[in-house]
């Protein structure tokens, strides 16, 4: 085994706020929406308040009989509240299962099946308006955050309980529960420990500390739902840096933030960064003061790197990728500067953490893998979930002798150890090349593109999939202009951006998108290019 041993006695989700208060009590939390389980909270509040809100809740959740080990699948309207929830449960033992906000009522009503009769936390607008009423049934008992329901139990109705100490498990013990992205069909259900979160908080602590050595604001737009989520607020909270949440990621209402609050660090989804490209000509400059944005997912389109660092005015700002999975954590890592030029290898998603991390490449064929013939992407870390939720057999397909984890990503590695991620095994096109090569290509060539994914069609030829800045219609000859140097396509399909089907993280599902084509869907208000 290469990884280095570390005494790690776990994440401690219940506390973790308690805990940063009692280091930084006066650092505040930041956010642009209301919490629904206390809208009087306003959206600045002091890390103390919010371990005492945390606290308050843990306490209700215990009044409506959760006890340690059992689960509480969270599925409520979007908000930071979810996190939140997510911690209170965990303060008294209980294991949170998140599920997104936008996943659609029957899948989350099947994942709540899976979790086998777990105590389900939900909101009105949920089951008014989209889970069917046999959750009650699949529930030990059904809470809600927010609003009123025949047979739920109101969570404010339980203000004022007395107060229960918290709850410390073993770290070895489940204590956070996450679905997959769902990209490959229904979401999986994750199971974490506190040891291994405490795996993954430290190469992603070890990577922060020498680059932001002061106190940085830090802006996070990342879904509540994911577990990176958890880490990035263990290393900003512990270390005393001001955290603003963003709930939605509209880059005329983050423009607005930025410019006043002047963020020192920026944590997204690779889609969010591309919608933000627009902030780089906002004369108000609202990233002059970036020194990090820091990308957890996927690999970044160059265009978008580009842009971004260019809007910083900090005397070195940089972009920093870290390649992951929900199953494992960040593996590998990489840092931009703004040296870093639009035709540089966006398929460089970096190198594993020493010690921390390990990559190898197995080849598909008996051939050594290269960028014409890439190989299987496997990962050994101490971050690794422990199983899948009800689906163990399932679980044991993706981890061979080693301990390393197919991530369903195939590439190569480079002489000097670099890991080149081309494509997801099951989006290969065989012939074609990579198809994420390619979109950073179009991406780098046409300014005029919000999105571009290139998807099988059914005859086997490759399809790009198109999404304009403002759905204005795409310009052919420019198009055409660009893909000249890539292999044969076949003509572009326009869609809306907000049309296309995607996951908790804003992936794509490439997959779906496909099905949609072959069945003849198409974006309302989109066209034919």
């Amino acid at each position: 085994m290469l990884l280095q041993r570390i005494a790690n006695r776990g994440i401690r989700l219940g506390t973790l706020f308690e805990r940063a208060a009692s280091r930084h009590p006066a650092n505040v939390v930041i956010l642009d929406h209301d919490l629904d389980i206390a809208p009087r909270l306003g959206r600045r509040a002091t890390v103390a308040e919010i371990a005492d809100l945390i606290d308050d809740f843990a306490s209700r959740l215990w009044a409506a009989k959760v006890r340690p080990g059992e689960r509480v699948v969270i599925y409520k309207s979007d908000g930071f509240d979810i996190t939140l929830l997510a911690c209170a449960a965990a303060r008294i033992g209980a294991v949170p299962v998140l599920l997104s906000p936008k996943l659609d009522g029957e899948t989350a009503a099947e994942l709540v099946r899976r979790t086998d009769r777990p105590f389900l936390l939900t909101d009105a607008a949920k089951l008014t308006n989209e889970l069917p009423a046999t959750v009650f049934d699949r529930a030990e008992k059904v809470l809600l955050a927010s609003g009123t329901y025949e047979g739920a139990v109101e969570l404010a109705g339980l203000e004022g309980v007395d107060r229960v100490p918290a709850v410390t498990m073993p770290p070895e013990h489940p204590t956070l529960i996450t679905h997959t992205s769902g990209t490959t069909g229904t979401p999986k259900l994750a199971v974490h420990t506190g040891r291994t979160l405490e795996a993954r908080y430290r190469p992603q602590a070890s990577v922060i500390k020498p680059l932001i050595p002061r106190r940085e604001a830090i802006a996070m737009h990342v879904s509540f739902v994911h577990s990176r989520l958890f880490t990035a607020l263990a290393i900003s909270l512990h270390r005393g840096f001001p955290v603003i949440v963003l709930a939605d990621s509209d880059p005329k209402q983050a423009a607005d933030l930025f410019t006043q609050l002047r963020p020192g660090i920026l944590e997204a989804h690779p889609n969010s960064f591309m919608e933000w490209e627009e902030l780089a000509d906002d004369p108000r400059a609202p990233l002059a003061n970036v020194k990090l944005f820091s990308s957890t997912f996927d690999a970044i389109h160059p265009r978008t790197v580009h842009r971004l660092l260019r809007a910083s005015r900090r005397k070195a700002p940089l972009f920093g990728q870290l390649y992951g999975q929900s199953e494992v954590g960040p593996a590998v890592v990489r840092a931009f500067t703004r040296r870093r030029q639009l035709d540089d290898d966006g398929r460089c998603v970096g190198r594993p953490f020493p010690g921390m991390t390990d990559v190898r490449v197995v080849s598909r064929d008996g051939k050594e893998p290269s960028p014409e013939n890439p190989g299987y992407i496997e990962v050994r870390s101490d971050g690794r979930i422990v199983t899948y939720l009800g689906e163990q057999a399932r679980y044991d397909q993706q981890v061979s002798e080693g301990g390393w984890w197919r991530m369903g990503d195939v590439g190569y590695r480079t002489k000097w150890g670099c890991v080149h991620l081309l494509d997801r095994e099951v989006d290969l096109i065989e012939g074609f090349g990579s198809t994420l090569a390619a979109e950073d290509t179009l991406f780098g060539k046409l300014d005029e593109l919000a999105e571009v994914i290139i998807i099988p069609g059914e005859d086997g030829s490759a399809v790009p999939v198109v999404c304009t800045k403002g759905d204005r219609p795409l310009d052919k000859a420019a198009w055409q202009a660009a893909a000249a140097s890539l292999p044969p396509m076949a003509e572009p399909v326009q869609w809306k951006l907000g049309d296309l089907p995607q996951t908790a993280t804003t992936k794509i599902k490439r997959l779906e998108l496909a099905r949609l084509l072959a069945a003849g869907a198409h974006s309302p208000g989109g066209q034919g290019a």
